[in-house]
């Protein structure tokens, strides 16, 4: 089920009696003229000024709500509140069925990758106060929709292993002559940025190509693979190797020069330039001089 088939149905219709009665007490609570007056006494305590949010919401094991839907959340604003912070209220204060993922709230662990307002962002790394209201969050497009803003990721990392994402070496020192390898600065540099990618799967989602190609490795692959690949430590058969993989059909060269991989990427990522950059070792690669 994708996110981009159920957004005309949820606001064509808000009085719809089969999708009211879908929604959770707390966001019919919340609608009408005195959404303000019934809000919950928690909200009292704050000095008035909340967030309008609207949260995708689908669960395909609930009949009432298989029809994926939008209800409208109103959580208290704080100073440096977060996405994430704000759907972790309405989870918490008014809804405890809403689902979603989290773990470090420190853009590390790459888990609460969302569609805010149009454009793939971290959760934990978007401030409220950057965000026009009200604010929109789904799931990310072109995944598979798990329940509300969970998303499938078994297609992401059966793409991210394919690139095969580790060193391999066919010569292999006796015990007695083994080593560390090290990496030269310079080369330590070259790489560094493409090290910093968390898996949170937002660039595969902007892409138009991963979109309509559900075999093409994507710009997160693709910068795992660049970073063995342009490793000094990597041996050449291996690269030689590695290239092979990304010059195949579903490979680099399905990469249209968009930049929409780069523009969402949260730890700002050159993936275009990774990509272009693969292309262009594997055009010298089958160069040959005679």
């Amino acid at each position: 089920m994708s996110t981009q088939q159920a957004e005309p149905e949820t606001q064509d219709a808000p009085d719809d009696p089969a999708m009211k009665g879908a929604e959770s007490p707390a966001a019919e609570k919340q609608k009408g003229g005195d959404m303000v007056d019934e809000r919950d006494e928690s909200q009292a305590e704050f000095d008035g000024e909340t967030v309008h949010i609207k949260v995708f919401r689908y669960d395909p094991e609930v009949e009432a709500k298989q029809e994926p839907r939008f209800d409208d959340f109103h959580v208290p604003f704080e100073k440096g509140m977060t996405v994430l912070d704000s759907v972790m209220y309405a989870r918490d204060e008014f809804d405890s069925s809403l689902t979603f993922r989290h773990s470090c709230r420190q853009a590390v662990c790459g888990s609460d990758a969302f569609f805010v307002n149009g454009k793939q962002r971290l959760g934990c790394k978007t401030q409220i106060s950057d965000l026009e209201q009200p604010i929109r969050i789904e799931p990310l497009p072109h995944q598979e929709v798990v329940k509300d803003l969970v998303v499938d990721m078994d297609h992401f990392y059966d793409q991210m292993h394919a690139v095969e994402p580790y060193f391999k070496s066919e010569d292999t020192p006796d015990a007695s002559e083994l080593e560390e390898q090290r990496q030269s600065r310079e080369n330590r540099e070259k790489v560094k940025m493409s090290t910093r990618c968390i898996w949170c799967a937002s660039c595969m989602s902007s892409c138009n190509i991963a979109a309509g190609d559900n075999e093409y490795l994507g710009p997160a692959a693709i910068n795992k693979a660049y970073k063995f690949a342009m490793d000094d430590r990597e041996e050449e058969d291996i690269k030689e190797h590695r290239l092979r993989i990304l010059e195949q059909e579903h490979g680099v060269w399905r990469c249209q020069t968009q930049f929409s991989c780069t523009e969402v990427c949260p730890k700002d990522i050159p993936l275009t330039e990774h990509i272009q950059e693969l292309k262009r070792e594997a055009v010298k690669k089958n160069l040959k001089f005679w």
